[in-house]
């Protein structure tokens, strides 16, 4: 099992890596596959499907559906452009994406919302056509957003199956597909997890490649950070949403040398960081999916927090937590899922904070046993939560939830690093846990807004 560290942190745009960055994605992936077939199409269909019908208007999704069928893909998209775009469709209800000619495409009548008939790969599910002259379909795909951006064909997500349960080794130096294999191949190496993962990354790219790569991650996080911290204003999306960043991140400023400062203050500094990346991704900002658009607040927070307030802290270690990071946050997927519409917000940022609190206890100096530790305790403790975004916007309870879980993983971290490494819950149980109470859990509360706080709070 080998996923790479690009593939947990990609650079992309809010507010949702399944039902923004993936359906993006999507539409850029069919319109390649359209342009080798040897007929004219003459326009485009899309059908949403389960999570992305549900949600999909609070989620943007009908806009990332059109841009991803005009050729726009989530890490290159200019904001200006595709506004531009979608006004072109608005006025003349056609796309022009590269090497197509004209396609016929009408948002209100070839983009549809299909409440009743799910797919059955998984919950955010999407069909995409291309119609001849007459209006009948020639070409069409179907693809399944399955969390962090990914996005798989029908006969992709068929193939995974096989390929999860196939003994083929990767050609990496360290494959390990749990969290047992990772602990016993650095005892057995003398390695870390982050020099395991660079092995493996680097069968890849090249160092180089691999270090510009993963600052400029940290780059996009920290601009994306630091806009959200001197932006105010309301939200998009109808609720009125305050952003709080920017006021809360002025007074902790203020408050700075001041004597007789609560220790408990340095929560309200890690809250104000990872709201202040969650308010840009619910604005529709340029964001990286830590491992998901909605969780992408927790990884950065404590970076930020390890960076601004823990003496000795320095950049040319940030390699080394986003690798660990990485490292913890393949492990849940392959085993488990990113996806909110699959297993609940557990997913998302109980995902995301168990990457962080292994990123940080690797810089504090932890063992490979000390840092498995402190991701099973950060995972262990959003167990069962629920998806239960209000409107179907990325923005209550997302926003806040990111702060808390930014809080969890310092914790996890700082507990872990206070024993020796012996723990009673492997994380590897951990994460069967969260797929096992993922399957269990009622549809209602991943990522439907039909149930929890969506159903139960006011949203007019």
């Amino acid at each position: 099992m080998f996923l790479s560290v690009f593939d947990l942190f990609k650079i992309g745009v809010g507010p949702s890596s399944s039902h923004t960055m993936g359906p993006m994605v999507a539409g850029a992936r069919f319109l390649e596959d359209l342009r080798q077939q040897p007929f004219k199409a003459h326009g485009l269909r899309a059908s949403l499907h389960g999570s992305l019908a549900f949600t999909g208007k609070g989620h943007a999704t009908d806009r990332a559906t059109i841009l991803g069928l005009a050729g726009f893909v989530p890490a290159t998209i200019d904001a200006d452009e595709a506004e531009a775009a979608l006004a072109r469709n608005r006025d003349t209800r056609m796309l022009t994406p590269d090497g197509l000619g004209d396609l016929a495409f009408d948002p209100d009548a070839d983009l549809r919302f299909d409440y009743d008939n799910a797919l059955p790969g998984h919950a955010n599910g999407m069909t995409l056509s291309a119609t001849d002259a007459q209006g009948d379909v020639i070409f069409h795909r179907i693809y399944y957003s399955v969390g962090g951006g990914f996005v798989l064909t029908e006969e992709e997500l068929s193939r995974k199956g096989d390929e999860d349960r196939s003994d083929a080794v990767p050609r990496v130096p360290y494959p390990f597909a749990s969290a047992a294999e990772m602990l016993a191949m650095a005892e057995k190496s003398g390695s870390s997890i982050a020099q395991m993962k660079r092995a493996n990354e680097l069968t890849y790219r090249t160092q180089a490649d691999l270090t510009e790569g993963l600052m400029r991650i940290w780059q996009v996080m920290r601009d994306c950070m630091d806009r959200g911290l001197s932006a105010g204003g309301t939200l998009p999306g109808g609720l009125a949403v305050r952003r709080r960043a920017q006021g809360i991140h002025q007074k902790l400023l203020a408050e700075r040398g001041m004597n007789l400062t609560a220790p408990h203050v340095i929560n309200d500094w890690m809250s104000t960081y990872a709201m202040a990346v969650n308010e840009e991704n619910a604005a529709g900002g340029q964001v990286v999916t830590a491992p998901t658009n909605g969780a992408a607040g927790v990884v950065p927070a404590v970076i930020r927090y390890w960076l601004d307030h823990v003496p000795g802290a320095s950049e040319r270690e940030l390699p080394d937590f986003l690798l660990t990071a990485a490292a913890v946050g393949g492990l849940i997927k392959h085993n488990a899922s990113i996806s909110g519409a699959e297993c609940g917000c557990q997913a998302e940022v109980g995902s995301a904070s168990a990457m962080a609190a292994a990123g940080l206890a690797a810089v504090l100096g932890g063992t490979p046993q000390q840092i498995e530790n402190a991701a099973e305790i950060a995972l262990e403790h959003h167990l069962g939560m629920t998806c239960d975004p209000v409107k179907g916007l990325v923005q209550v309870p997302c926003i806040e939830r990111n702060g808390l879980g930014a809080i969890k993983a310092v914790s996890a971290a700082s507990l872990a690093l206070r024993g020796d490494g012996q723990h009673f819950v492997p994380l590897d149980a951990a994460i069967e846990t969260m797929r096992q109470t993922g399957r269990d859990m009622s549809e209602k509360y991943k990522e439907t807004s039909l149930g929890g706080l969506a159903v139960n709070v006011p949203n007019c």
